[in-house]
């Protein structure tokens, strides 16, 4: 997993941890295109940092749809009622029109209150003074949306910090049905998690299969595997199948070839240099792929050697510019996806 995800996730961790020890930030500005764990940061704050029986008097949770900054920073420079401390959230800050004017509150902000700006898919503005004065007195968390390559291995984690193994090629396929959305991935992971057999310790392709609704035989992870294997036959059955589907969507499509055949150029050009490469460089020009799909790219070097893989990534590029309706017709994404498979085979 990319750095910036593994340090996202041990922040939030560790955040979420001291707001269940009672200890608490006196401003926090949660954001960013990712909208899992700035949710997940603030629900263990609301959660945790007043006491139900306090609630009423001492917590107040509005939205930027509805107030203005004038009215945010009067609640929190109100005090608490008969406590310690009070709550003050503001949730859609994003949609506040005035939200630069909470830099003047942020700048000396009450010990008594602890304030919670939540943005949903969204980011404030960093070379400005509210941005500036957060990161003085308070936490800022910014949440970037995930690549497509980092899915799986997030996937792999999440399960592993419930103490349950996720089959690679499971995590890759739930990763591809589901998609990027972590707070979708999350629902998924639980609903399956719930119905696993009591005491079942591991995630197999057949329960994703079952849970998620999707077949491994035909998506575009089992795509990537047949034409890294030169399979022609089942290359072809696998494109027929997903270009039909409902939901098919030709860029998405060339977006998820093109990362592997990125992968399989880099991984040649590595090879070129190192026949026995390191495990590290290994990881480095594999970034996101789990190391129990190394051999499968062992092959694929062999079978796209450097100018074939390079041949196949400018045709992809060509797919991709005729999938967004580049060439000025109507576009059958299925028929499209058929055609770039099959010249792939034979470039």
């Amino acid at each position: 997993m990319a750095k910036a995800s593994v340090n996202i996730d041990a922040l939030s961790r560790q955040l979420i941890e001291q707001a269940r020890r009672g200890e608490f930030s006196s401003v926090y500005l949660l954001m960013g295109d990712e909208p899992y764990y700035p949710d997940l940061v603030c629900d263990a704050i609301i959660e945790s940092c007043i006491p139900e029986e306090e609630k009423d008097f001492n917590e107040t949770v509005c939205y930027g749809s509805d107030v203005d900054a004038d009215a945010v920073v009067s609640a929190a420079r109100r005090y608490p009622m008969m406590a310690e401390r009070q709550l003050v959230v503001l949730k859609e800050a994003q949609l506040m029109k005035d939200i630069e004017k909470l830099q003047y509150y942020c700048a000396q902000p009450l010990d008594s209150t602890v304030f919670v700006v939540l943005l949903h898919r969204a980011s404030v503005d960093k070379r400005k003074a509210f941005y500036k004065s957060v990161q003085k007195t308070g936490v800022v968390l910014e949440s970037p949306q995930l690549r497509d390559y980092e899915i799986s291995e997030w996937i792999i984690r999440h399960f592993a910090e419930r103490g349950v193994k996720i089959d690679p090629r499971a995590a890759a396929l739930m990763g591809e049905s589901v998609g990027t959305d972590l707070c979708a991935i999350a629902v998924e992971a639980d609903k399956m998690l719930k119905n696993l057999p009591e005491g079942a310790s591991a995630v197999s392709v057949e329960d994703v299969e079952r849970n998620v609704g999707v077949s491994r035989q035909f998506s575009i992870f089992e795509l990537t595997k047949a034409l890294s294997l030169h399979d022609a036959a089942g290359a072809v059955r696998i494109a027929t199948y997903v270009g039909s589907g409902a939901k098919f969507a030709m860029p998405q499509a060339t977006a998820a070839l093109f990362t592997h055949f990125y992968r399989i150029l880099r991984y040649g050009a590595l090879l070129a240099q190192h026949r026995n490469p390191s495990p590290e460089d290994k990881a480095r020009v594999l970034a996101g792929v789990n190391p129990y799909f190394y051999r499968e790219y062992d092959t694929a070097v062999r079978n796209y050697p450097l100018p074939r893989c390079m041949r196949v990534i400018s045709l992809l590029r060509e797919y991709d510019y005729r999938g967004k309706g580049g060439d000025g017709g109507d576009v059958d994404g299925g028929q499209m996806l058929l055609e770039l498979v099959v010249k792939i085979l034979n470039v």
